[in-house]
Order: structure tokens, then sequence, then C-alpha cells
């Protein structure tokens, strides 16, 4: 029978390439790492690691055990933060990962109001972006993913329990000694001659696209993935940029101003789980309370 602690040295040793370097990631010592693998490829029947020298290779059937690893560690996960919620939420944890604008506005208040209601569950928050917060959900890395996209696509995340937040509108960021910082709306085409300061990748290739659309392809002479840094390039006039209205909420644009930009571009935020891990109650309340926070 496989046992799922052989399951997660495994998925360490595929991801780290070494036992050593797989016990330190697991907190425990390298020959109790090589039992474990011992004992898993025998009860497997099979071989699951090539060494070779320093290197170490999955064989097809590690890999085919790798691939399900993941679905089978978080099916196991949901059943035993059921078991140790039925008591009313006395006990659970869920592990959040949010992007840092939703970290700031989102999350905080959605927490606070979970830890009152349910005082015995445990919520942690590790910040990433998409698509590596939505690699992390699958993976078996979080719970709950904070994420959004742009669009209306939602084949990506087919696989997924979605729960929409709130549309999210983004809003131009100009000095404030800039010709358009009076307007009340600006087509981004009377931006094309400007600098631009980007933001994360996901946000940059956006921002291309919709420049693009209306003629003329950004100028991009700044990038960077921390929102007050983009707004301190603005306020020191190195450039334009647009921003996501609820990381403008998040920071004080100080020595910028905020104009609407047409055509109007949205980005959906949305809460991300799995299925099985949509029927726990730790993880189900912290979805209610994200959607309350958002409709604040």
């Amino acid at each position: 029978m496989i046992e799922a602690r052989h399951l997660r040295v495994l998925r360490a040793v595929a991801a780290t390439g070494s036992f050593s370097a797989a016990a330190r990631e697991l907190g425990c010592t390298q020959p109790a790492v090589s039992q474990q693998m011992k004992a898993l490829e025998s009860s497997a029947g099979t071989p699951l690691l090539i060494r070779t020298g320093r290197e170490m290779r999955l064989t097809q059937a590690g890999e085919a055990l790798v691939r399900h690893a993941s679905g089978i560690l978080a099916g196991l996960t949901a059943a035993e933060e059921e078991v140790a919620a039925i008591a009313g939420l006395r006990a659970g944890r869920v592990r959040l990962v949010s992007f840092p604008s939703g970290s700031s506005t989102l999350v905080p208040g959605a927490l606070a109001a979970l830890r009152a209601a349910h005082p015995g569950t445990r919520v942690s928050l590790v910040e990433a972006e998409p698509p590596r917060s939505v690699e992390m959900l699958r993976e078996g890395d979080c719970d709950i993913a904070l994420a959004f996209r742009y669009g209306t696509s939602g084949a990506e995340w087919d696989d997924l329990v979605v729960r929409p937040l709130l549309t999210d509108r983004l809003i131009g960021l100009v000095p404030e000694g800039h010709r358009l910082a009076g307007a009340d709306a600006v087509g981004i085409g009377e931006l094309a001659d400007e600098s631009w300061i980007a933001g994360c990748p996901r946000c940059r290739r956006q921002l291309v696209e919709v420049c693009e659309e209306s003629g003329f392809t950004p100028r991009i002479d700044f990038a960077t993935d921390d929102y007050p840094a983009v707004i301190g390039l603005v306020g020191a006039s190195l450039g334009v940029a647009v921003l996501p209205e609820l990381a403008i909420e998040s920071v004080r644009p100080k020595g910028a101003r905020t104009v609407t930009v047409e055509p109007a571009v949205e980005r959906e935020i949305v809460a991300l789980t799995l299925p099985d891990l949509a029927q726990v109650p730790a993880v189900a309340a912290t979805l209610d309370q994200l959607s309350l926070a958002a409709a604040r």
C-alpha cells in the first residue's frame, strides 16, 4: 500500500533533484528520505528513481506517481481538514496565497472577520502573482488562491472551483504636472508618446495588447512588480502607468494623479480552490469572508 508520507517525500525528491535537498525541505535526515523512498519503491513494485552519480531522474513509473501525487495529497488534506472541522470549526487550517494588491485590500478584512467568527481556524498567507499562485494550488501548496484574469476565457481554470469576487478596472496614473492630470477621461492613444512604467508580467502583457489595439506599442522604460514603486516612479515624472484600482486603493499616490482611461480595461478578481477542498468547512468559510470583503 502506498502511503501519503512516502508520496510527499517522492514529490520533494522530484522537485529538488536529490535526497539531501529533499531532506532539508522536509526537515528530516537524508537517511530517512532514502528509507522512505525504498519503502515506496517496494510498495510500487518497480523502481521510481534512476541514480547516476549525483544526478537523480524519475523513471516512467516515478513520473506517473508524481503526476498523481498532488491530487492524492490534496484529497487527503481535504479529508483531514473536514474531519477536524466537524466540531463546528473549532480546528482547521487554511493556506491562502494572494497577489499583493489583494493582500492589502481584500485579505485583511476577510481574515479578521474569519478569526472573530472561528478563532480556532488558523490561516497562513503568502504572496504570488498568477499564474504561479494557481500552480501552487494545483501542486497542493495552498488551499485558496486569490487570482485575477483579463477577458472572459475561463478554460485555464476549468478544473478548479471559481468564486468570483469583483471586477477591478485599470486606472491611469500620470505625474501631477502632466498635461492630462486634470482630465476627466483619457484615451489611451493620447499617451502613445509617453514613457511607460509596467507592472507584473501578466499586467505588462495586457498593457501591450491594449495599447496595440489603440494603434501604438508602448515604450516601457521601467518594469516592476512593486506597485508603490510604480506610483513612486510616476510621481517622480519618470513616466505614466495604468494600475488596477485595488492597487491604487492600497497605496497613497504621492506626486501622481489618477485618470480614467478609455477604453475601459477590467480584470476579474476571483478566489480559486480545488473541488475537494471546497467541501472543507474552514476553506468554505474563508471563501465566504473573501466574498463579503469584496462586496464592502
